[in-house]
């Protein structure tokens, strides 16, 4: 039997060492992409979605490397990932800081960010003819509409304001939201109604085809130009179908992790990021690790695209 050139021998010691290293980060440590147990998926958590607010920001033997990011943004899509996060003050809030995630300089035609309201904090109004969706990842907030009526949104929870519809939220100690706004594309004879609702309470929607499970948000009629997915993925499962399409997506993956091809491109993803997604760029998601995968996904629909 033939011995093995130097070349080869060299590779071989290279790879005897890095191998058993990433095992050792992978088993040893909860780094990015390590699959805690189901039993201590809540871990240290008060709340679901607590990996949101609390993500694991790199590898263990990364986090300390200077300029090292995941976020990546290109002509057809974004990642986002939170140790890219630039948080500033929110325009017309009060004491409460916003990190925009998704907004038109990308090519989007809605904007999606994350309001960290603290106490005594409230919100502002979207800009004229802007209609507004919200959900709740962390604490509890009150939502008054014009009539004083009041909502009390707990994680899970969200509402949907028409545009031009007089509302205010506020929080007395501490809450995270994620927002979507877009200007509203109008139709003649319709009109859109406000609606607060939370996830448990919808429907499991059938899915030809596919083994994820669906749930939208808002009502899928002729009046809402987009609609507001949460989808389940138990570990190994994953899209059948490779999406190309017209409708943008605005992605926040709340829990789990896995891979998500945008492009030619292959991302590893975590609870906590965030994705653009523009119209006809390929897409494909398969979870991985030991826990569900679970994100919610902004889609425009029921307008022509001309």
């Amino acid at each position: 039997m033939q011995s093995p050139s130097p070349v080869s021998a060299r590779v071989l010691v290279i790879l005897s060492i890095i191998i058993p290293s990433f095992m050792n980060v992978s088993v040893a440590d909860e780094g990015f992409c390590s699959a805690p147990s189901n039993s201590d998926s809540y871990s240290n958590s008060g709340h679901m979605y607590w990996k949101v607010t609390n993500p694991t920001l790199a590898p263990s033997h990364l986090q300390d490397l200077p300029g090292f990011t995941r976020s990546v943004y290109k002509r057809d899509h974004a990642l986002i990932t939170p140790e890219s996060h630039v948080f500033s003050p929110l325009p017309e809030w009060t004491n409460t800081l916003g990190a925009y995630l998704i907004t038109p300089a990308m090519g989007s035609h809605f904007v999606m960010y994350l309001a960290n309201m603290q106490g005594n904090s409230r919100s502002g109004l979207p800009p004229y003819d802007v209609e507004r969706f919200v959900f709740v990842v962390q604490g509890t907030v009150t939502l008054t509409n014009v009539s004083g009526v009041n909502h009390e949104l707990m994680v899970d929870s969200y509402a949907y304001l028409p545009p031009n519809s007089e509302h205010s939220i506020s929080c007395d100690a501490s809450a995270t939201l994620v927002v979507f706004e877009r200007r509203y594309a109008s139709l003649k004879n319709h009109i859109t109604e406000q609606i607060v609702g939370s996830t448990v309470k919808q429907p499991l929607l059938e899915t030809p085809g596919e083994v994820f499970e669906l749930r939208k948000l808002l009502p899928t009629s002729a009046p809402y130009d987009f609609n507001i997915h949460i989808m389940d993925f138990q570990p190994g499962e994953f899209l059948n179908v490779k999406e190309v399409h017209y409708n943008q997506h605005g992605l926040l993956l709340l829990e789990g992790q896995g891979i998500y091809r945008l492009g030619d491109s292959w991302y590893p993803i975590q609870a906590g990021d965030a994705i653009w997604m523009a119209p006809f760029v390929p897409q494909w998601y398969a979870a991985l690790g030991k826990t569900r995968s679970r994100y919610l996904l902004y889609k425009d629909v029921n307008r022509n695209p001309l």
